[in-house]
């Protein structure tokens, strides 16, 4: 065989192989169909800035406000062919594999009672539910029509919250969980100056179901019930406050709740009286402790004759670094909420919590929670 017909053969080997390699290639995805139910929450921004990233495609926008609305159409020129004024007009013309929620609380039922009949996957705000009523007809709804139905919390995509829980379940360095101790919040959403739709319900008593205690009580709620690992306590205790009732006359803005379980306790500090912004996390183990300052930066101090050493955590990985690749994946069975910060079995647990509280700091009474009964 001489040079020229080996280098011939040499190349078409090379040009099938390249070939194979090419056509075995996975296509991406396209992105998840995506509708948007509401703009009254001061969050939507996220789901817009992923659309342009282009994990989800928006196909429709329900919101009756038409000023409101044409103000995000513009902000993020956005066609105007995608506005609604009604959520079951919109699900019908565009059929969204998916719905994100960004009205009031109280309406995050009636948005998985249009979307759970069509089988239209539900993502809301914090927190799930305005009260357990309402939470538990939503939970009634997926069980009887096969969606998800998630929660989404800024800290759920912490990389330190999620270092936290490796330290205590995989690399178990500190003991058993003794006490929690979590701080969210801000000097006050009319003080940082939120838009006006979003103060209007964030304020109202019925549409979020009261103030710092639900808006940032929520966060704690999530987390102690994920850290230990889906437990319901067996008492919550709350105080309320007004510290501003000349701006805010309806609705607490200081709210301290006590959750306890066998062996260990939560501490859940909500408030819109803190003289910065704050999502913190205080874990206290039987030999060590864990402090998440933020969203990467951690303190360990993994045994007790040790000082506190700083820590700095990495970015999580996708699809759990973001809700909307995170639900992304869970809607095409990528992977399974379980028990996670999203998933409706712990969220069902944080409505419970909030609704205890809520009666607690009512009433002045620790309230005890009910064994629970099976469907």
């Amino acid at each position: 065989m001489n040079v020229t017909s080996a280098f011939f053969r040499f190349l078409l080997v090379f040009l099938f192989c390249q070939n194979i390699a090419v056509s075995g290639q996975v296509k991406p995805a396209k992105p998840l169909r995506v509708g948007v139910a509401g703009l009254v929450h001061g969050h939507v921004g996220w789901v817009f800035e992923s659309n342009k990233r282009g994990d989800i495609e928006i196909v429709g926008i329900a919101e009756p406000d038409v000023e409101l609305a044409q103000r995000y159409i513009k902000k993020y020129n956005l066609p105007a062919s995608l506005i609604f004024s009604d959520l079951n007009d919109m699900l019908t013309k565009t059929k969204p594999i998916a719905v994100t929620a960004f009205t009031s609380i109280y309406d995050h039922l009636a948005v998985v009672q249009a979307c759970a009949p069509r089988g239209i996957h539900v993502m809301v705000e914090k927190p799930l539910a305005v009260n357990l009523d309402h939470a538990r007809q939503m939970e009634a709804l997926v069980r009887k029509n096969p969606i998800h139905l998630l929660t989404n919390y800024e800290t759920t995509w912490y990389g330190s919250n999620h270092k936290a829980y490796d330290i205590i379940y995989t690399d178990k360095s500190i003991g058993s969980i003794r006490k929690m101790v979590v701080h969210d919040g801000h000097q006050g959403p009319r003080e940082i100056g939120v838009g006006p739709e979003f103060l209007a319900w964030l304020t109202d008593p019925v549409k979020n179901g009261g103030g710092a205690l639900i808006d940032f009580g929520c966060y704690g709620a999530n987390l102690v019930t994920w850290l230990m690992q889906g437990q319901r306590p067996i008492s919550v205790t709350a105080v309320t406050q007004q510290l501003k009732p000349d701006i805010y006359p309806k609705v607490d803005d200081e709210a301290t709740i006590l959750v306890t379980y066998p062996g260990a306790q939560g501490i859940i500090q909500g408030s819109w009286n803190w003289p910065y912004s704050r999502k913190d996390l205080e874990i206290y183990g039987q030999t060590g402790a864990v402090f998440a300052l933020d969203n990467t930066r951690m303190l360990l101090r993994l045994k007790s004759n040790e000082t506190a050493q700083p820590y700095q955590t990495t970015n999580l990985s996708s699809p759990y670094n973001d809700p909307f690749r995170y639900l992304t994946a869970v809607v095409r069975n990528e992977i399974k909420p379980k028990d996670d910060l999203s998933s409706l079995a712990n969220n069902m647990i944080v409505v419970e919590i909030l609704d205890a509280a809520r009666r607690s700091a009512k009433s002045g009474k620790t309230i005890f929670l009910e064994p629970e009964k099976k469907p």
